[in-house]
């Protein structure tokens, strides 16, 4: 029996992948779509708590890569401004599906991210693509020295060769939309890596991005009781003497955990976090807190925790005062100097995390493909003809918020258009 060949073979049925898949074979290319689970998209499937931040409109169209980490963020560009947040918007009104803007330009469906799904999936059967799953690719060779344009028909002895589970097949061009190494109970895998490792390709080494941070040992002992406050922080990295000038900054709220700190404030911080680096916390932005104190300690007679409670869940506000004893009397009894280190120690509570919850509970990988070694265009290897790398495989990486599922939709929208 021949072995079946196709313009293009997809390795990875995610976002990107089944974009991907769906706009080329809608262009006319004979598309063959490969992934090792059971299901498909499973990371749409549980993001956004099931209901799918599949994008975000807030997107700057004119520098959209500020919404991006990476070694080069700028590589973004390109793929973002062709296909926008308003084109995959297009997509899902067709499609029927309801959403609704839930904060700062996040938008979830209304009914659950499986409408998400479906629409991939009904785009996919309209281009007509060829879906084997599950399916593992065992290995991957390179047959001919140059990848003829798709609608040849004499290119059959140049492209790839791969061998699955379900037998040998050729494909003119390889498309890698196998993402990264989080949360590794759905799926996750190094195999974007891998290949890129054997076609000579760089890699940016790689970590868990937008995850939990943790602590360790007495630092953490008087705040581990707290698991399960909740408040609106401004968080940034520590620089250099603890300055944390011209450092990115985020306004979103904070959770407190038995283990450290998680919330949307830390997962996004967590992005620029190196270990070894401290955390600046302002634990209530927008408050001028010496003033607060002040005012309060001529009009009033409460203890200090209770007029914290103001601006503080009142459990943190009772852990903070209990820090210090001359902060644990009524505030018209405090010390000017007393007040003004508490008042600037809650505007600057810097404190180092030690580690992270690792890839079970990250929601991205940081790192990946050098986008050095792609084309901004086609999101094809420089160096290897043909072969593609789309999504979160490649050293791209968004803030928390749907910008991750728009470089899924604009890297997979760039390559497709290529191929």
């Amino acid at each position: 029996m021949a072995t079946p060949h196709f313009d293009a073979a997809i390795v990875g049925a995610g976002a990107a992948g089944l974009l991907c898949a769906a706009l080329a074979g809608q262009r006319g290319r004979r598309v063959l779509l490969i992934d090792h689970a059971p299901k498909v998209a499973e990371k749409i499937r549980i993001s956004g708590g099931g209901r799918c931040n599949f994008t975000n409109r807030d997107i700057d169209p004119r520098a959209p890569e500020r919404h991006y980490v990476g070694h080069n963020p700028r590589f973004a560009r390109s793929a973002l401004s062709r296909y926008t947040p308003q084109d995959f918007i297009r997509l899902v009104q067709r499609h029927g599906i309801g959403f609704h803007e839930k904060h700062k330009g996040q938008l979830f469906c209304d009914e659950g991210s499986e409408r998400i799904i479906t629409m991939l999936l009904d785009e996919c059967a309209d281009g007509r693509v060829e879906r084997w799953q599950p399916c593992a690719v065992d290995s991957v060779a390179f047959s001919g020295p140059n990848v003829q344009p798709a609608s040849a028909s004499s290119h059959q002895d140049h492209g790839y060769l791969l061998q699955t589970t379900r037998g040998a097949v050729t494909a003119s061009r390889l498309v890698i939309a196998t993402g990264g190494l989080s949360i590794p109970k759905i799926g996750a895998s190094d195999f974007g890596y891998r290949l890129a490792r054997q076609f000579g390709l760089p890699l940016v080494a790689q970590r868990p991005g937008l995850v939990p941070l943790t602590f360790q040992g007495e630092d953490w002992a008087p705040w581990a009781p707290l698991a399960g406050v909740a408040l609106p922080v401004r968080v940034q990295v520590a620089g250099p003497g603890g300055s944390a000038k011209g450092r990115m900054a985020f306004d979103e709220d904070l959770l407190f955990t038995h283990r450290g700190l998680s919330g949307p404030a830390i997962l996004q911080i967590s992005s620029y976090w190196h270990g070894g680096e401290p955390l600046i916390i302002h634990l209530a932005p927008g408050v001028d807190l010496r003033a607060g104190l002040v005012a309060a300690k001529r009009q009033s007679r409460k203890h200090i925790a209770n007029i914290l409670a103001q601006w503080l869940p009142t459990r943190l506000a009772d852990a903070w005062a209990s820090r210090r004893a001359d902060w644990q009397r009524p505030v018209n009894e405090a010390g000017d100097k007393a007040l003004g280190q508490l008042a600037e120690q809650l505007a600057r509570w810097q404190i180092t995390p030690s580690g992270s919850e690792g890839y079970k509970k990250a929601e991205v990988t940081l790192g990946g493909v050098d986008t050095r070694a792609l084309s901004q265009q086609s999101m094809e290897a420089t160096g290897q003809s043909g072969l593609h790398f789309i999504g979160e495989v490649v050293d791209v990486t968004g803030w928390l918020g749907g910008y991750n599922f728009q470089w899924a939709w604009a890297s997979a929208a760039a390559c497709a258009l290529a191929l």
